[in-house]
């Protein structure tokens, strides 16, 4: 649905073109997006700098959601065969890097189950239709794989404590909930395991570091499930569990922030130790706590997460026990009991120092569903997002939402700000070691473009950079305009055609590791004629 006219793109020389949508065209005077990557240059700085419009960064976190559980985005539904599974989520990448999107935070365990054939429980439902049946293939292996060749960044997305979205559930009959039935309560119409018993933290973090340690994932992410959200009038039922494992000297409320609080840490101490590349964040609710209930807190007066799921994410951040964090800022400008506005501003000040990065969860459904009234009100956000140097990026929920554009929101939002690629913001939670210094070997014309070819030992990532001259510092290098194309190593071969460039400037190489530590720019190299 996006205005768009097919004209050039960019080519892997020797290589497939990165994702399957070999073009994914321009705006009339903008450059072509290809595998999430766009086409910019010194020419396109003309006609920016002309209409005075801000330089887009060249690091940005630009995700969306993808909901599994009760099949909200994929699979669409359960007992689809292998090849309808995997055409569905195909089609979601070629969104995402039509989009122009870096990462996809895919939810593979969303009731103690799995996306993977888990050593610990049981296959989803989700997949098949029915708990514990092997859907035929390894889903979780096949989505890391196929976001990886199209250059995008893999987060997988865990709920920690729900067992079943119903009280009296179908469960297998070696499903651990069957197996320890003390482990779970129900509560509000749902099962879960109970987070105040010392063996169910345990539990639920080997189960979710069994993908981890098995699978290639960039992150592990959680949501805002921790306690469930209150009911009225329903307390949880976990007297006994309390009495069991606490001395009675902390309240009942604080040792329950205390349990997750455990969960949080000790997750992020595995984490690091099993493999210490990849990224921990979570996704809490967008309020801490009300400036009414705490004067640490925002100046709100919505429902707090603090409270209502047993949530301490501001003491998260200032730990250090994430590598970044989301909240869902699920609101519009101006909303009286939770202005977006107030509460971007508020995270900004919690993570500023603390070395956590801050990525902004956006309700692209209420763009889609009429509740947010603007257009704009999406593209609004980012450019109040893009202002503050402590937001690194946005995630929108969810994949449904973005593809299905009803009012328009989601085209306003990628023509103002997302037409050029972004590389994924480094963290400085996260270890890692930038690779040596790249070296462009020639940028050459050709009757396409321009052939540029690299060697760069050691890279996971490559991004090539269009510059007006030879020079490459800091603010060049700042620049999203610059920025050509964002690509796996082992996809680009070493060589990349910029096609449709006119042979202008200069090119340079930089190179990233796991982590996304980047290298010392290679030296810009003119553009050498083709032999006539």
């Amino acid at each position: 649905m996006h205005p768009v006219d097919r004209r050039s793109f960019l080519r892997l020389s020797g290589s497939a073109a990165v994702g399957s949508t070999a073009v994914v065209a321009a705006l009339a005077g903008g450059p072509a997006l290809v595998g999430g990557s766009a086409l910019a240059g010194p020419a396109a700085h003309a006609a920016a700098d002309a209409q005075e419009e801000p330089a887009p960064p060249s690091r940005e976190f630009r995700a969306m959601w993808l909901s599994s559980v009760e099949n909200i985005d994929w699979p669409s539904a359960p007992g689809l065969d292998v090849e309808e599974q995997r055409a569905e989520y195909l089609a979601w990448l070629d969104l995402a890097e039509e989009l122009g999107l870096n990462a996809v935070i895919a939810q593979v365990r969303p009731t103690a189950d799995a996306f993977w054939p888990s050593r610990l429980e049981p296959w989803s439902m989700y997949l098949t239709g029915t708990q514990g049946q092997d859907p035929g293939y390894d889903p979780l292996a096949f989505q890391i794989e196929q976001a990886h060749a199209r250059g995008l960044e893999y987060h997988a997305w865990f709920n920690p404590y729900r067992v079943a979205m119903s009280e009296e559930p179908d469960l297998v009959e070696d499903h651990p909930a069957r197996q320890h039935p003390q482990w779970v309560w129900p509560y509000g119409g749902k099962l879960y395991y109970d987070p105040g018993l010392p063996e169910v933290r345990a539990f639920v973090q080997d189960a979710m570091m069994d993908a981890v340690t098995r699978y290639d994932v960039d992150g592990v992410h959680f949501d805002d499930y921790f306690y469930p959200y209150v009911v009225e009038g329903e307390d949880y039922p976990d007297q006994e569990t309390y009495a069991a494992h606490s001395d009675g000297s902390t309240p009942i409320q604080d040792w329950r922030r205390g349990n997750i609080d455990a969960l949080v840490r000790e997750m992020h101490e595995r984490i690091r130790e099993e493999k210490p590349w990849v990224r921990f964040g979570i996704s809490p609710f967008g309020i801490w706590r009300n400036a009414s209930s705490d004067p640490a807190g925002s100046d709100t007066s919505g429902s707090e997460s603090y409270e209502i799921i047993c949530a301490d994410s501001r003491r998260w951040v200032r730990e250090g026990w994430v590598d970044y964090i989301n909240p869902q800022i699920y609101w519009e400008f101006g909303h009286p009991a939770a202005d977006y506005e107030t509460l971007v501003h508020w995270w900004s000040d919690t993570v500023e120092g603390s070395g956590v990065g801050l990525f902004i969860g956006e309700a692209a459904y209420k763009a889609i569903d009429g509740t947010f009234e603007a257009v704009t009100e999406l593209g609004d956000h980012l450019d109040l997002t893009r202002s503050l140097p402590e937001v690194g990026g946005n995630v929108f929920f969810s994949a449904k939402s973005l593809r299905d554009d009803s009012t328009g929101s989601v085209d306003d939002l990628v023509s103002r700000h997302y037409g050029r690629p972004a590389l994924v913001p480094a963290l400085d939670s996260v270890p890692g070691e930038a690779p040596e210094r790249p070296t462009v070997i020639s940028a050459r014309a050709v009757e396409e473009g321009v052939q540029v070819r690299w060697r760069a030992p050691g890279a996971t990532t490559l991004a090539l950079w269009h510059l007006p001259t030879a020079e490459v510092g800091e603010a060049e290098l700042a620049d999203g305009r610059n920025l050509v194309a964002v690509v796996r190593a082992e996809r680009a071969a070493g060589e990349l055609v910029h096609e449709g460039a006119d042979g202008s400037g200069c090119y340079a190489v930089t190179a990233y590791d796991r982590t996304w530590q980047q290298s010392e720019p290679s030296e810009a190299r003119p553009v050498r004629a083709a032999r006539g």
